[in-house]
């Protein structure tokens, strides 16, 4: 398994596009620098009025996604 922790910070204008669908896949830099892709549609449950902000702990296996859970703000 695979982890990767990494910092995000969108306006909810900015999320638009995935939340509508338009954009399925968000690109992501890890602590480690390395880029990171994976489906859009997992960072809903963290989406409040003024967009997505925070510290992420991402998990894949195989290159599937496996989790994601939000660590800090």
């Amino acid at each position: 398994m695979q982890t990767y922790y990494f910092y995000i910070n969108l306006s909810s204008y900015e999320y638009l596009p995935y939340y509508q669908g338009k954009v399925k896949d968000i690109i992501v830099s890890s602590t480690l620098g390395k880029r990171v892709q994976f489906p859009a549609m997992h960072l809903r449950s963290y989406l409040t009025t003024s967009g997505i902000e925070g510290h992420f702990c991402l998990q894949t296996e195989n290159n599937k996604f496996v989790s994601l859970k939000k660590i800090t703000k």
